[in-house]
């Protein structure tokens, strides 16, 4: 089977990782890829997004599969074009990649679909947000309607600090287009999991839950990031479990079905487990990042033949290996505000063993060095038969490289408690 992987970053090395690793596939090609997926993939520089060159592309080849990695593509209908073609896809179509892309539209429906989610109000403008607040305590979220790239979320201790984020987003506009309306959240506390559930529409398949790390800093310090690192499987109640189950992620599927989406992919569902019981935070319409890195090496299977299902809209019950896995991320210098490019990166990228290994998730090849060019610049994978053993290993693996003004969290794992 001949797969093509859509994007740049570590979902995607994970990704093409997994795939090249399985019996089912014997070519594994990324568009537009990266200098280290390259390591493992045909890769082509071409727009995902220019159809006309990425057509041209696809009728040179005969691809039996393609899975869609970042939601900006999924949000520009690559799904749906790739359908045309007639390749079997993994991600949804563009009416239903706007789960992701609008914080409203997502809103909406997990209220019509009895999603339990946090009382919010929508918001166009500095003024609104003021007004809005008087309505919630502090800490106040304030979420971008629009795709932010990870980093559209901001907690804000205080109302001055709230005024100040509004004033950022709608007056001073620096998120662009993507800040034309936002969501002011009632705060939630209690801990967070990533809930990732392969679906066709109607029917659905968990795959482990995952812990992610969102905040730059120990101890959930500094500002909100893409996620710099992640820990899994959680181990929950089979109480708990089926809570989440009924209240979340069967509605959630119900309501794909309800309103007819075209859904073959992967629903993220971010949830916070609160006193009162589970709650939505938001949904995500692909695989996460960094939680890909983590989940693919748990299956006990073939990653080419479930996608491949996946695609056709038929889903199989899922095995999966005793292990733990962890990831952890290496930022760099000024992530998430202002990443530093061209910083270069020493020591051993081919460092790996048989249970840890670096993915590439922003570098780049230059004059014979590894350089930083991306916030999030490499992962560390650890694999083991505890969360500890898995950590351990992921760490020992982050230690093979080094990088002026690298950042990278000390404290995966000590959170995940349920």
């Amino acid at each position: 089977m001949r797969v093509i992987v859509f994007g740049a970053g570590g979902r995607e090395h994970a990704l093409v990782k997994a795939l090249a690793a399985s019996p089912s596939v014997s070519e594994v090609h990324a568009v537009p890829g990266s200098d280290g997926i390259a390591l493992e993939a045909l890769c082509h520089a071409v727009d995902p997004l220019d159809f006309t060159r990425l057509g041209a592309l696809l009728d040179r080849f005969s691809f039996d599969l393609a899975v869609i990695g970042p939601e900006a593509y999924l949000d520009k209908g690559l799904g749906d074009f790739l359908r045309s073609k007639g390749i079997p896809t993994v991600g949804p179509g563009q009416t239903a990649a706007r789960l992701e892309s609008s914080k409203s539209f997502a809103k909406k429906f997990m209220v019509e679909s009895g999603v339990p989610t946090a009382a919010f109000a929508e918001v166009s403008s500095a003024e609104d947000v003021e007004a809005a607040a008087l309505k919630f305590k502090p800490p106040y979220v304030l979420k971008l309607d629009g795709l932010a790239a990870g980093k559209g979320v901001f907690i804000c201790s205080t109302i001055e600090e709230l005024q100040e984020k509004a004033d950022q987003v709608f007056r001073r506009k620096s998120f662009g287009s993507a800040g034309k309306q936002a969501l002011l959240e009632e705060f939630q506390s209690g801990e967070e999991l990533s809930c990732l559930v392969l679906t066709n529409g109607s029917e659905f398949e968990i795959l482990p839950l995952m812990q992610d790390h969102k905040r730059l800093k120990d101890k959930d310090e500094g500002p909100n990031t893409g996620g710099m690192g992640v820990v899994g499987p959680l181990k929950i109640s089979e109480d708990l479990k089926n809570e989440l189950v009924e209240k979340v992620v069967r509605p959630s599927v119900k309501g794909l079905e309800r309103m007819g989406l075209d859904f073959k992919g992967v629903l993220f569902i971010g949830v916070m487990m609160t006193a009162k019981g589970p709650s939505v935070l938001e949904y995500n319409v692909r695989f996460g990042d960094p939680e890909a890195q983590g989940i693919m090496p748990l299956l006990d299977g073939d990653w080419g033949l479930v996608l491949k299902d996946l695609a056709r809209g038929k889903l199989e019950s899922l095995k999966w290996k005793p292990l733990y896995s962890a990831c952890v991320v290496l930022a760099a210098p000024g992530y998430p505000e202002q990443p530093e490019k061209g910083v270069r990166i020493e020591g051993d990228l081919d460092h790996q063993t048989p249970s840890s290994y670096f993915l590439h998730a922003g570098t780049v090849y230059q004059d014979k060095f590894w350089v930083t060019q991306g916030g999030r610049v490499l992962n560390a994978v650890g694999v083991g038969f505890s969360l500890e053993e898995a950590l351990k290993k992921a760490y020992a693996q982050a230690e093979a490289v080094r990088f002026r003004g690298l950042q990278m969290r000390k404290d995966l794992g000590s959170g995940a408690k349920f």
